[in-house]
This record gives structure tokens, sequence and C-alpha cells, in this order.
């Protein structure tokens, strides 16, 4: 019987069982190696230390998040509802893996605290999705904004309470949604085009 081929997405599918079952200080290359079967230099030679396969496996994570939200930014609806819908997404994405699976949230929180330049570049990345709306509102006229990239990062740094894992133990408190919504809707109107006052009429001569 053929053996299977040994990918990084096969090694990064073995490094998260590992940590689901283990946690983060079993996140290294001779136990993925020995969960796999494998020998240590065969995944050295996708994964040259430890850093780097938790780079990976943090990068990895991040992307599950990223990915559909950039579906959304690229989409070719009007802005407003793309916006709503990824802030929506993030928001849901991140609560969803806090809440249904809190042990591997809290090890991949870890990681990522580790893996600074891995979360800078997930964060760079979200923004510019978000500035990709933000500038095909401007271009559409539905949205105000003379420095898109600063209005997008202004949207997520507003919005940070419901999706920084730094404010995890609040996604259970049954106002959530309510305090959300609220912050959602002025970040959508702060955003959007003020609508013109009428007119002032002429005083007639008297």
């Amino acid at each position: 019987m053929a053996t299977e081929t040994l990918t990084a997405e096969r090694i990064l599918g073995a490094a998260e069982e590992v940590l689901r079952r283990y946690g983060p200080a079993k996140a290294n290359v001779v136990d993925v190696a020995r969960a796999l079967g494998v020998s240590h230099g065969s995944v050295c030679r996708h994964f040259p230390s430890k850093a780097a396969l938790r780079d990976a496996v943090t990068a990895r994570w991040l992307e599950s998040i990223s990915t559909p939200l950039a579906a959304i930014a690229s989409d070719e609806g009007p802005a407003p509802e793309r916006l709503q819908r990824w802030l929506d997404g993030l928001v849901d994405a991140k609560r969803r893996k806090a809440l249904e699976d809190p042990e591997l949230f809290a090890t991949y929180i870890e990681l990522t605290a580790e893996a600074r330049e891995v979360a800078a570049a997930h964060v760079d990345a979200l923004v510019g999705q978000l500035t990709r709306i933000v500038e095909d509102g401007v271009a559409d006229g539905v949205f105000a904004a003379d420095d898109a990239w600063a209005a997008a990062r202004a949207a997520f740094d507003a919005t940070s309470r419901f999706h920084n894992p730094a404010h995890a133990a609040e996604w259970s408190d049954p106002q959530i949604d309510d305090a959300f919504e609220g912050v959602r809707s002025l970040v959508l109107r702060g955003l959007a085009v003020p609508a013109r006052s009428p007119a002032r009429r002429r005083a007639r001569p008297v």
C-alpha cells in the first residue's frame, strides 16, 4: 500500500490535532512528526523549526477567518450592505471559534500573541478588505471618506470589542448582540454621505 504523500497541508492538519489534544506546549516539529508517524527530518523539509511550524499553523487558522471575508469584500453588491455583512461575518467567526471550542481558541490566541508578524499581516489583510469596501462606497457616492484606509481602520478599531480576542470573555454577555448592532449602525451612519438639507424658502417681500 502506497504511503500518503507528506505535504505541508497534512503537517498543518496534524499540528492542529496535536494542539487540540495537548495544547501549545506540544506544537513542535518532533511531536507533529510523531503524530504523523514520520521522521523529524521529513517534517523539517517543510518547516525547518518550531517557530516556522507554529507561525504556519497560526497563519492557517487566521486565514480560515479572513478568506470568507475576502469574498464579501470583493463582491459587487452595495457597499453599505457589504460592510454590514463583512462586520457580521468577522464577529460571528470569532465568536463561534471562541464559544464552540474555547480551549482550542485559547491555544490559538496564545500562538497568535507569539507570532506577531503573522498577526500583524492578518490585521493588515482585514483592514485592506474593509478599505476596498469603503473605496467602492466612495466611488458610488454613498460613503464620504477623504482617506479610505483611515476610515476602514477606524471602523475596524471601533468594533474591536466584538472581534478582538482580548474581549472574548464578554462575548457570552446576553446584551452583546445589541451592543454590536449599536456600534455597527454608528459606523455605517458615520460613513454615509450626509443627507442634503432642504433648500431654504425665500421669504416673500412684505
